[in-house]
């Protein structure tokens, strides 16, 4: 039978091709004891006046066999293989690097109060949500926003996003491979100050406290005043500025290539494709071991750093209370931000990944246990940060502020030299930059999973021809790769910086994750998507959510975006290099360029339908269900095929929604 085209998506109705008998699609209340879809306004035709809650307006497109518009989506092999790829995907870089530098800046162990309850207000409820959207829909990024159609541009952005985090995130890969593959040599490049790349003020040894209360022309036992030692720079920084990144004198100079790290970034992108090219049968298989050996690392690194010299001081600095940091604003917004980040919130690969579910996997205890992996690992991190930092401002001493550092500097500067002070230095450096590498590899491919998802998902069917897939991730690959060949000249670190503060910074995030909140909760309904979700999992989640989602979550979004909005700083490089203004101004576009998608979309698709706007408003924000919510919503599905002639029970009925 034929496909019968309709006006516009919106309601399920059954309706037998010969008999013309209207039956209304029960949400499965079965053996749970929930209301059926026509209880709880889930899966019910439209009104007269354009409302998904009434008979009078029927129309319907019934298609036996599975049909070319329709194919079975591919599933995790076992429920493991997605909690992996979701811990390899949020537990990345920022768990080691971002928070235990804002644990010590915001007041060491009294950071764990703000934190831990804008984990319980924000983390928790969105990670839950995303999942459970993806799991509900059966759908990628795009796609899973049919649940309120006008406001797609929710899965519009959240894919730009992505997109972005995918071309800039990986270079902090190269980065690291590029580290790793210098390590296997002794010494190690960046320990000594006579390579090529040195300059004339490279010192080795920082014995700062030589010169307290020294005249600044007193001659040290290096043959340097303590004039001249202040203005000395360590071999590392030089290793990562004159070697690695060849820095130019900014945004406007853009240099050579450096050839070695395209190479790097090369072999990583090959990697990554590799990862993903197969989907989620083979991504899962993967991160069994790139989610897992980080940890074994970082154990091995805690035991090597607590039993060297000042350790003990640099673990007590990172978890030393200050309980007078809590009346700043700043570190509850440093709080928020940092969960933000690390929980991967609105980038639509969580929404992927759960797409990939059993329609009955028990999400909502799935997200608490994810976000108890997410917060332990990065407090956990800390430890073995902070006691490598403890030794290495005992080495030079100085206080420990001065080598604590956030972001690439911990990365590329504090810790190559602290582990170049140590025995077997290079084993020691081979074996973080390789957790470094597995820590952002699981989270770059598992990032153009849900890219690539969200991009197929858009063109279903016809176009599913054999190699759709690989070609599909190849061309991502390949165009991220050209954007990031920007990234490796000379002036390749000011445009990754403005990737980084600007694509998928703070704003962006909060933004993404406001509107989510509130077109779940207030447009499609947040009892009714409950309702959804305990058809899933069998039973309702804790009202808790349900009050997150319609108020608490917005509002900490909303109030921190707006903070972050009043207190928006001109970004810098190293607090020195100020961008110039048509620099900001493409900042401003790659964060606008996603921040758009949602009020752009929604305005259009109000422009273009027909009638008055609560007809436009209703029709565009009915629900455009899939066909797996009739297989698994109405258990009954099967006897309805003996209403039709000629149907056989392995024949799927498709409906498409009518005005």
């Amino acid at each position: 039978m034929e496909k019968h085209g309709l006006p516009s998506s919106c309601s399920l109705v059954l309706l037998e091709e010969t008999r013309k008998t209207p039956l209304l699609l029960s949400n499965g209340s079965g053996g749970n004891g929930y209301s059926p879809a026509a209880a709880n306004g889930s899966l019910v035709p439209l009104t007269a006046d354009g409302a998904c809650d009434g008979p009078e307006k029927k129309a319907v497109a019934v298609v036996t066999g599975p049909g070319p518009g329709y194919q079975e989506r591919e599933t995790w092999t076992r429920q493991m293989d997605f909690m992996m790829s979701c811990v390899g995907f949020a537990v990345g870089l920022g768990n080691v690097w971002r928070f235990p530098y804002l644990c010590y800046k915001n007041g060491g162990g009294v950071f764990l109060i703000p934190y831990l309850l804008i984990v319980v207000v924000g983390g928790i409820p969105i990670f839950f949500l995303e999942i459970a959207l993806g799991q509900f829909m059966k759908a990628g990024s795009i796609n899973v926003w049919n649940i309120a159609p006008l406001f797609k541009g929710l899965g519009y952005a959240s894919m730009v996003i992505v997109f972005f985090c995918n071309t800039y995130y990986i270079m902090v890969l190269a980065w690291g491979f590029y580290y790793l593959i210098k390590s296997f040599n002794s010494p190690l490049p960046w320990s000594t100050c006579d390579n090529e790349w040195n300059t004339l003020n490279c010192i080795e040894i920082f014995r700062h406290q030589d010169c307290n209360g020294s005249l600044p022309n007193t001659t040290m036992s290096n043959n340097m005043t303590c004039a001249e030692m202040a203005n000395a720079r360590s071999p590392i920084i030089e290793f990562w500025e004159n070697k690695v990144l060849n820095i130019s004198s900014g945004l406007d100079e853009t240099g050579e290539f450096n050839w070695e790290l395209t190479l790097c970034l090369m072999a990583v992108w090959v990697m990554v494709y590799f990862c993903v090219w197969k989907g989620v049968k083979s991504t899962g298989k993967i991160v069994y071991f790139t989610a897992t050996f980080p940890y074994v690392v970082l154990i091995i690194l805690l035991v090597r750093g607590v039993t060297l010299p000042g350790a003990y001081d640099g673990i007590m600095f990172y978890i030393k209370p200050d309980w007078s940091k809590l009346e700043e604003a700043q570190v509850w917004i440093d709080a928020g931000t940092q969960i933000f980040f690390s929980y991967a919130i609105g980038l639509g690969a969580l929404t992927a990944l759960g797409s990939y579910n059993r329609f009955n996997n028990d999400c909502y205890k799935d997200a608490f246990v994810l976000a108890m992996i997410n917060s332990g690992t990065s407090f956990f991190a800390g430890f073995v940060v902070f006691s490598i930092l403890g030794f290495m401002a005992a080495e030079q001493g100085v206080d420990i502020s001065q080598v604590a550092e956030s972001g690439p500097g911990l990365a590329f500067i504090a810790y190559p030299k602290a582990v170049s002070l140590m025995p077997v230095a290079p084993l020691w450096a081979a074996l973080f930059f390789f957790m470094l590498l597995l820590l952002g590899l699981d989270s770059q491919f598992v990032g153009v999973e849900g890219f690539v998802t969200g991009i197929l998902d858009v063109f279903p069917g016809k176009q599913n021809f054999r190699y759709r897939r690989e070609i599909s991730v190849a061309i991502c690959c390949l165009l991220c790769f050209i954007i990031d060949l920007s990234m490796v000249t000379q002036g390749g670190m000011y445009v990754f910086q403005l990737f980084d503060y600007y694509s998928a910074s703070g704003m962006t995030l909060l933004w993404q994750a406001f509107w989510e909140c509130i077109v779940v909760a207030w447009v499609y309904g947040a009892d009714r998507f409950m309702d959804d979700v305990a058809r899933m999992i069998g039973y309702r989640p804790f009202p808790w959510m349900k009050w997150c989602w319609s108020f608490i979550t917005p509002c900490v979004c909303m109030g921190i975006f707006l903070f972050h909005l009043v207190n928006y700083k001109p970004l810098t490089y190293n607090n020195v290099y100020v961008y110039p203004w048509w620099g900001e101004v493409i900042g401003w576009c790659l964060a606008l360029s996603s921040m758009l998608c949602i009020p752009v979309t929604l305005l259009y698709k109000l422009f273009r339908a027909k009638g008055t706007f609560k007809e436009r408003w209703a029709h565009l924000t009915c629900p455009v269900w899939g066909p797996h919510h009739l297989e698994y919503m109405a258990p009954d599905i099967k006897s309805l095929s003996s209403l039709s002639p000629g149907t056989d029970d392995n024949k799927v009925i498709i409906f498409e929604s009518v005005m």
